[in-house]
Parts: structure tokens; sequence; C-alpha cells
């Protein structure tokens, strides 16, 4: 009755936006619950700046994966 979920069934990547690759890595260790060492992290695209340099033209993108150890198969 108490059933878990397989561990095949969790998502072991993900693809995060935010204004900056920075503010992406960070909501990505949020949703994740885990810390930048407990991840990989590959830079889909940066942030493009807009007119006169302001933010938000075009958002940064990043795909984070969650390491493979022992513990975390």
């Amino acid at each position: 009755m108490g059933e878990s979920m397989p561990k095949e069934n969790f998502k072991k990547s993900i693809e995060v936006e935010g204004g900056t690759v920075e503010e992406a890595i960070n909501k990505a260790l949020e949703y994740l619950n885990v810390s930048r060492e407990d991840v990989k992290i590959k830079v889909v695209c940066e942030e493009k700046k807009g007119l006169f340099g302001m933010e938000g033209a075009k958002l940064a993108k990043i795909k984070v994966s969650l390491k493979e150890n022992e513990n975390n198969p």
C-alpha cells in the first residue's frame, strides 16, 4: 500500500530558463533541491541583452542533469 515510485520515473535532467545563466542555475538547484556539486550543467544558450544593454531580449537556457553515483544510480 505504501508503494514508492520506481527510480526510473524520476526526471534525471531538466531545462530551465532565466534572465542570466546564474539565475537559471539557481532556479534549477532550488527546484531539484540539490547542491551545485550534485549536478552537471550544460548551457544551451546564454542570455541576449536588449536595447541599451537591458536584460530580457532572450533568456538564458540551461540543462541540468543529476550526477550519477552509488547513492543515486
